[in-house]
Order: structure tokens, then sequence, then C-alpha cells
């Protein structure tokens, strides 16, 4: 059974993370490019829609909440579409020669794959399963957790916007992260008022003590521009946490996993 519901999972993560690429390439990628268009602070932005300068250079956010665990983690993340271009090459290559799409959909499937895995793993170990009824669900949970809650402090952010340190942003985006799903957690899978209030006070705290901000928060990028990509960002990262609770579910239904794995918690 286990091996069963591990291939479920890798299936849904591949499709899920192919469908991302594509909700990033329609409504992301171009506000990132746009954006790129004003770096460099003493130059003239080019008009909307032409080539990004290949010698741009700036810090990004992982999974684009604005705070990358690494360049390496912010490159592989189905979220932060925002790749490292120091290095690139003039034809468009980011790493190893790819292209901006190619690494991008290569991130995708890499990582929807193991959000599929980790969610997967959540189901096994709570003794929850994951159908096509509560499959949304499960996603929107996710999208809670690693996205929307700590985007409340660090919110995603195109290139050539002031970020605190790296090393702060990391720290406090991992604890927000692990704060809100032990969080969630207790507040829709456990009972007792005990619970709850744990569940608020978990969720809460990373927002009270507060997200790293940057000293100066001048920027060349305009404020609507930010706004904008930040509703996008956060919009087709609940696509695909949806689409993955969905697919994980039909995949889990149709392997006859959902019924071991309740009568298994019973």
């Amino acid at each position: 059974m286990i091996v069963k519901y591990l291939l479920a999972a890798l299936v849904a993560g591949l499709f899920s993370g192919a469908l991302m690429t594509a909700a990033q390439e329609a409504r992301v990628i171009p506000l990132i490019l746009h954006a790129e268009e004003f770096e460099g602070g003493d130059e003239e932005p080019a008009a909307p829609g032409a080539e990004a300068r290949p010698d741009a250079s700036h810090e990004h956010s992982a999974l684009g909440i604005g705070a990358a665990l690494s360049e390496v983690a912010a490159y592989l993340s189905p979220i932060s579409v925002a790749h490292a271009h120091e290095g690139e090459h003039e034809d468009g290559g980011i790493m190893f020669g790819m292209s901006r799409f190619s690494g991008t959909l290569l991130a995708n499937l890499v990582t929807g794959a193991g959000f599929a895995l980790l969610l997967a793993g959540v189901s096994l170990v709570t003794g929850n399963a994951i159908t096509v009824a509560n499959g949304a669900l499960w996603g929107a949970a996710g999208w809670l957790a690693v996205h929307l809650l700590p985007a409340i402090g660090l919110p995603p952010e195109l290139p050539g916007f002031p970020a605190a340190e790296l090393g702060d942003r990391q720290a406090w985006w991992i604890a927000t992260v692990v704060l809100s799903a032990v969080g969630l957690y207790l507040l829709i899978l456990k009972d007792g008022i005990a619970a709850k209030v744990a569940g608020v006070v978990l969720i809460a705290a990373p927002q009270v003590y507060g997200a790293p901000q940057p000293a100066d928060i001048a920027s060349n990028v305009p404020a609507v521009l930010g706004a904008e990509f930040a509703v996008a960002a956060l919009a087709t990262t609940l696509f695909f946490w949806i689409v993955l609770g969905l697919s994980l579910g039909f995949a889990n239904e149709k392997i006859g996993v959902t019924r071991k794995i309740a009568a298994k918690a019973a």
C-alpha cells in the first residue's frame, strides 16, 4: 500500500507542477520581467514587454513569499519564479544552459512532487485520508501554512524590492511555516478547547513577533506593480495547492488507498 500511495503522490505532484508552470507563465513571469526593467536605478526602464537585461542580478525569496531558504532553494521552488540571474547567458540560460521556462518547469516538477509526498506523509501519520471530497481542503491548508500566513509578514517580492537580511528572513519564514502547520493541525484535526486555543496561539505567535524588515524601503519598482505581483503569486500558489489536493485525492481513490487509511485509523 505504501508504495502505491507514494507513487500516487508523485504523479499528483508532477501533474500539479506542470499546471503551475502554465499559471506562472501566464500571470507571474510577465510581472517579473517588467520589474527587471526598473533595476539599475540610474537607467530609464525599458518599454513594457522588452527583453530583460541578461546581466541583472538580485536576491529573491523562496516559494514566492519573500523569505528565501537559499539561492538554490529559491531556484528549486514552484512558487518563487524570480530566478537568480547571476551568470545568466545572453541566450536566456539560467542554470546549466536551461532557459527560464525549462528551469521553471523542472523546479515545479521537483518541488510539486516534494509537496505531494509531504502532504501524503501527513495524511498517513494522522490517519486522515485525502479524497476528492476533501482534497481541496487539504490543499487550502497547505497554502495557508506555506504561503498566505508567512506572506502576512513577508509578502511575495519582485526583483529590485528592498529586503531584510537573508538569514533573518530564512529563520522567520521557517518558524512561521512550522508553527502555522502545527497550529492548523490542532485547529482542524484535534478535538478539545485546549487544542484549539493552542492552535490559534501557534499561528499568531510569529505574526506577533514580527517579520524582519529592511531599514530602507526605497525602490525603483512601482508599488502598484509589487502589489499586483503579490496578488498574482498568492493566487497561482492557491491554484497549485488546490490542484495538488484534488489530484492526490483522485489518485488515492483510484488505487483504493483511502479505504485502507480510514480502516487503519479506525
